[in-house]
């Protein structure tokens, strides 16, 4: 009966191990609005490095395959028109760290269907307003055409799974033109207590 927390603790452990794990499986999947999409692919096999494929699908002949490395896994992907031009465009949300808690978004914005454009999303840290309480534990989604994240914020002394400041919320849209560039621009930000 003296083993028993010990073998309560091993199995916690191969469970929440497991689960790690099964969120960063292979992603092998085609993301199309109409008849016009991405394919995308990532083995996810290593934390650290991976190469993460993209097709275009239903886009003109010249338009190439893209292969690079990332940083991380691939965690997911989804389409819409993030520049309001009538194309799919694309994100993909990498994650990193040691138990894949930082995340970011690699966009993929639709030259007419000619080719695509790839950008990424800055990092939290680097915004004074936003970093303040910033640890990680992104999530993020699409609605309408904006890319909204969230994350907990933590105070001064909150344990890693403890964060007691609320949520912050923060919404992009996507600027810029295929000749310029295009960029994520924070629309609006806002925290939730």
């Amino acid at each position: 009966m003296k083993y028993f927390p010990v073998f309560l603790i091993a199995i916690a452990l191969f469970f929440s191990a497991n689960n790690s794990i099964a969120q960063f499986r292979k992603i092998d999947s085609t993301l199309k609005m109409g008849k016009v999409g991405y394919k995308i692919f990532c083995g996810n096999r290593s934390a650290e490095k991976n190469d993460l494929n993209i097709k275009p699908v239903g886009f003109d002949k010249d338009a190439r395959e893209m292969t690079f490395p990332i940083r991380g896994r691939l965690k997911g992907a989804e389409i819409d028109d993030l520049n309001n031009d009538g194309f799919p465009d694309m994100v993909v949300y990498i994650f990193n760290g040691v138990n894949g808690e930082f995340g970011t978004v690699y966009a993929f914005i639709s030259d007419q269907n000619k080719s695509y454009i790839p950008f990424a999303l800055p990092d939290v840290v680097l915004d004074g307003k936003l970093k303040d309480g910033y640890k990680g534990h992104d999530q993020f989604t699409l609605l309408e055409g904006k890319l909204m994240q969230e994350f907990p914020i933590y105070k001064e002394g909150d344990a890693n799974d403890k964060p007691s400041g609320g949520k912050r919320v923060v919404i992009y849209n996507v600027t810029g033109s295929s000749d310029a560039g295009f960029k994520f621009k924070v629309q609006r930000t806002y925290d939730i207590k």
